[in-house]
């Protein structure tokens, strides 16, 4: 096998298959990705059947972003011939006073960006959603464009896309290094001594990024957890059918989140931010008592309908920015290296900013340069060794 390319991308989970797929449209068979697992692993972030979609957000940025998501993924949908996206439309869910993530934030960034949306009081989504136990001290905010998509077929979808336009993707290749050679050209040197160059280097390696930032002298403050989720076998599990049921999140501390019956036997849910401090090595698969008692105390109270024998629960990392955006955005000192980190919330973007990196690897600027100009690996809280966080979004 050769060792020079006009690309390598380092990682190839949910936004490293995108970038890997979206540069090889342009660059074929000279595209290299190299994940350290097998293709398709649990040890990650990106994979299981579901994760949100939705133009729902606290920002502008983000809305628009989301459009642009959308939009991508309907692309990918119609080069691979494999549906993603399925809209369930989307609820956000909270008290009506004191709630941590504030409604209001959504309903400004929406109407500026003229998403439409419903405001709903606690009884009338009672009345529209009968499975929900609210009253009126809640309230939420229905969208019709949210819903699922479908880590599992997306990422294979992408990697698929990549082999067919002649990417070469590397299961079983870590990369030990990184290097600069200083010639225009980057170097991964893979555990086994093995060494590929190229002037274009994605780093989408979510938890092990530090890791290879350490070859050139940088550190992000990160915060890494062991989230999970779980699959309940309803009694009714057709009252929570895609058609009938929507995606939705309560808009609090803590705050939950939750899906329709869709890739198992009955509905998921699960906590946001709700699991303990681990590395990539520390992590386990195992539930964690306390959090899974949360949940299911949250669903008793607001959704027992959903509540049945647990069908499955499944772990993943949730590898987290200080102030949970995201990090799209060139090395400073080695303009070749790019990094993405999705800050636990980028599934339903991780096709967009696959585009986005190789927009800026390929033709060093992108259409999206206005709403990534947040997600800088330069801004201050980055740069900070102990900073405040702030997970809720």
């Amino acid at each position: 096998m050769r060792n020079e390319w006009d690309a390598i991308v380092v990682g190839l989970g949910a936004i490293g298959s995108g970038a890997a797929y979206w540069l090889s449209r342009s660059l074929g068979d000279r595209v290299l990705g190299l994940e350290q697992f097998e293709l398709g692993h649990q040890r990650g972030a990106g994979q299981d059947h579901s994760r949100i979609i939705r133009l729902s957000y606290h920002r502008p940025d983000y809305v628009r972003l989301a459009r642009r998501a959308y939009a991508t993924w309907a692309e990918v949908e119609a080069d691979s011939g494999t549906r993603i996206v399925t809209r369930t439309g989307g609820l956000d869910i909270g008290p009506r006073e004191g709630a941590a993530i504030p409604l209001q934030d959504y309903v400004d960034a929406m109407t500026a960006e003229g998403v439409p949306f419903e405001p709903l009081d606690g009884p009338d989504i009672v009345r529209r959603w009968p499975q929900w136990r609210l009253g009126d001290e809640h309230h939420g905010l229905f969208q019709a464009d949210a819903g699922i998509a479908d880590p599992n077929r997306g990422n294979a979808a992408h990697q698929r896309l990549a082999r067919a336009n002649g990417a070469i993707l590397l299961e079983h290749s870590p990369v030990a290094r990184l290097r600069d050679l200083g010639d225009g050209r980057s170097e991964a040197q893979l555990a086994d001594g093995t060494t590929h160059r190229a002037p274009r280097v994605i780093l989408a390696a979510d938890a092990w990024t530090n890791d290879l930032l350490a070859s050139f002298d940088r550190r992000l403050p990160l915060t890494i957890i062991q989230a999970q989720v779980t699959y309940f076998a309803s009694p009714d599990a057709a009252a929570f059918a895609p058609d009938r049921f929507p995606i939705w999140i309560w808009m609090d501390d803590p705050s939950f989140y939750g899906f329709p019956t869709y890739g198992e036997r009955g509905p998921k849910s699960a906590e946001d931010v709700g699991g303990p401090a681990v590395t990539p090595d520390t992590r386990t698969f195992d539930r964690d008592e306390v959090g899974f008692a949360r949940l299911t105390d949250f669903l008793a109270r607001h959704l027992p309908g959903q509540l049945g024998p647990e069908i499955a629960t499944k772990t993943c990392l949730y590898t987290m920015t200080p102030d949970r955006d995201f990090v799209v955005d060139r090395l400073p000192d080695h303009t070749g290296v790019l990094v993405a980190l999705g800050a636990a919330h980028a599934y339903k973007f991780a096709s967009v900013l696959g585009r986005i990196l190789s927009e800026l690897a390929i033709d060093g600027w992108t259409p999206s340069a206005g709403e990534i100009e947040r997600f800088r690996i330069d801004r201050p809280i980055l740069l900070e060794s102990n900073p405040v966080t702030s997970f809720l979004v």
